[in-house]
């Protein structure tokens, strides 16, 4: 197809907005309620993946050391723990740190532990957060074979919690994009046949006369892709406006860091708008070309 013929179809595609105002409303609301439910399902997942992420490094593995650990011991585990690529960070308390942190577990009961020896009988321990919980057996059993360390322990229960929630939640995104788009289709395909309808006639003459099938198709895929554009934009306009608002009520008293602190809108509308423009675009140049492809079989 040459470059003129392809200017003549987006002009007869965008002919086609203006010429039937009724059914581009009624396609561009349509696209847009769905889009609406995906940008949704977007800022749903992407907050729970972000909570799971930082839930799942919450969890610690707990090293003792023993009793009578050499301080070239201690040190030595230090450096080892340090380097492992799968630790993100770790923290060492001392035998007086732990006995402080178990008064101050204890509340007003705290008064017992006055005359306790921390030093005979609490060890250096080592806390530690791992990138991946998946990983925590293969790296609990390493931190086992390091000198002087007594035991390790984990939360395996829990990390094993977390790791099956977010992949049950990554699952769960995708299934519920694959389903929305497929009704999407569906219901942009049967607007756009209104359209379609109403021009039958001048459809079966361009065949007669000789179009190719593309020539006639392409007007009609590329109003569907400006529909679909145009419902992207509004879309992604009042989601972001909701979320914004949501977000300022929600955060209003919860540090940013906190681990149940929302996507703040700044990270997300930018991606949310890619996406919505690229689904738009596809729904409703695909929902166009397959109500004009039983037409152009004349």
């Amino acid at each position: 197809m040459s470059g003129r013929a392809f200017l003549n179809s987006v002009r007869e595609g965008i002919r086609g907005i203006v010429r039937h105002p009724l059914v581009t409303i009624a396609s561009v609301t349509t696209i847009t309620l769905m889009l609406i439910i995906m940008s949704i399902f977007l800022m749903f997942s992407v907050n729970a993946r972000s909570i799971m992420g930082k839930l799942k490094q919450k969890p610690p593995i707990d090293i003792y050391m023993k009793l009578n650990c050499t301080e070239e011991e201690l040190n030595t585990a230090a450096a080892r723990i340090k380097a492992n690529p799968a630790v993100l960070e770790y923290t060492v308390n001392t035998p007086e740190q732990n006995y402080n942190n178990f008064k101050a577990n204890l509340g007003d009961s705290a008064s017992i532990l006055d005359d306790f020896d921390y030093n005979m009988y609490l060890p250096f321990t080592f806390s530690v957060r791992i990138a991946d919980p998946s990983m925590a057996n293969d790296v609990c059993a390493e931190f086992e074979t390091y000198d002087g360390v007594s035991r390790v322990q984990q939360e395996s229960k829990v990390m094993e919690f977390l790791t099956r929630a977010s992949d049950i939640v990554n699952i769960a995104t995708i299934a519920s994009f694959a389903v929305l788009l497929i009704i999407s289709m569906f219901i942009i395909s049967n607007m756009v046949r209104i359209s379609v309808y109403s021009r039958a006639s001048e459809i079966e003459i361009m065949k007669f006369v000789g179009a190719t099938n593309n020539y006639i198709r392409l007007p009609y895929i590329i109003e569907g892709a400006v529909v679909g554009l145009i419902s992207a934009i509004i879309s992604w306009g009042l989601t972001t406006i909701i979320y914004h608002q949501i977000y300022l009520r929600t955060m209003n008293e919860v540090n940013v860091t906190s681990f149940y602190a929302l996507v703040p809108a700044g990270e997300l509308m930018w991606h949310e708008l890619f996406l919505l423009l690229i689904l738009g675009a596809i729904i409703g140049a695909l929902g166009s070309g397959i109500s004009v492809r039983k037409y152009v079989r004349v």
